[in-house]
């Protein structure tokens, strides 16, 4: 069997996973190419660079930065342990991607640590997402630029789920999302720099979703996401989720870090509610967390 280094590569570039391996010091000595799908960073880019330099800005579902604390590669390295976290890592487009990491100490022939090697995979509900976007294209309800479904997209999963809930009692609730400063986003950096606000602004809500539950662009910068089977404690932790981290998410564009956050209205469906009835609560709650100071999300009182 053939044992070089180029056999190797080879061997770890052609694995689904992403790769990477740090010296004692955190320096990244290797960056497969998988790494380099899933995160939008080239091998070039990485490889000399210290994980703390925070490039992926790591942070868990709370919007708690890992990089420059006790990350997964510090702990393992550390407590000299192979472990498992469910992390967002920050893609070079800017929005958040849900991703397991396994990450084990390496050692060298005398078993002093020397390194760790970090393996981790696309975390989110992938193959449901893509058959929704699949199916909202064939129905002529996909929003072109963020690849979400459309308002009529969302109107119709909204009476499918008032069906549900008159005929089994599934309860459901709405979160009614705008991104604040959007006006001057676009009014700083073009248009082109807001489209891109918008679609990491999608991409970071559809990543932050359970598998069940449905996001889609509204209109402008207003998104709605549809939240099955759900308490109003866990709409607001859903909620706040997605709040953390699209705060957390961000993009480089005229040599300027381009962030924005979101304000979120939330409401439960009620007996006798309709579509425009529920939206019209949702969004009032919204305009709350505006008056609230915004990056906000207001639960209406039920």
């Amino acid at each position: 069997m053939i044992a070089d280094e180029h056999f190797y590569k080879n061997l770890l570039d052609n694995i689904y996973d992403g790769v990477y391996f740090v010296d004692i010091n955190r320096k990244i000595l290797y960056w497969n190419t998988s790494a380099e799908k899933l995160t939008g960073y080239e091998s070039s880019e990485m490889v000399g660079r210290h994980c703390w330099d925070n490039i992926l800005m790591h942070v868990d579902n709370k919007g708690i930065s890992l990089c420059k604390g006790f990350c997964p590669l510090v702990k393992a390295t550390t407590e000299q342990r192979m472990l498992e976290e469910e992390i967002f890592l920050r893609h070079k487009d800017g929005h958040r991607v849900p991703v397991l990491v396994r990450v084990s100490p390496v050692r060298d022939s005398n078993g002093q640590v020397i390194g760790a090697l970090e393996i981790f995979s696309d975390n989110s509900p992938k193959i449901t997402l893509m058959q929704r976007i699949e199916e909202i294209r064939k129905m002529a309800l996909l929003d072109p630029l963020t690849q979400l479904g459309n308002r009529g997209y969302a109107e119709n999963s909204l009476h499918a789920r008032f069906d549900e809930m008159e005929r089994y009692n599934w309860p459901f609730g709405v979160l009614f999302i705008d991104i604040d400063h959007f006006k001057e986003v676009n009014d700083s950096y073009g248009h082109d720099v807001g489209d891109k606000v918008l679609k990491m602004v999608a991409m970071t809500l559809r990543n932050s979703v359970r598998a069940s539950d449905i996001v889609a662009r509204w209109g402008g910068e207003e998104f709605v996401a549809i939240m099955l089977a759900v308490t109003k404690d866990q709409l607001y932790a859903l909620a706040n989720k997605i709040r953390i981290l699209v705060e957390k998410s961000s993009f480089t564009a005229r040599q300027n870090r381009i962030k924005v956050t979101v304000s979120i209205g939330a409401a439960l469906a009620q007996p006798g509610d309709t579509v425009s009835t529920l939206i019209a609560r949702a969004d009032h709650l919204m305009y709350q967390s505006k008056i609230s100071g915004r990056n906000v999300v207001t639960v209406e009182h039920v």
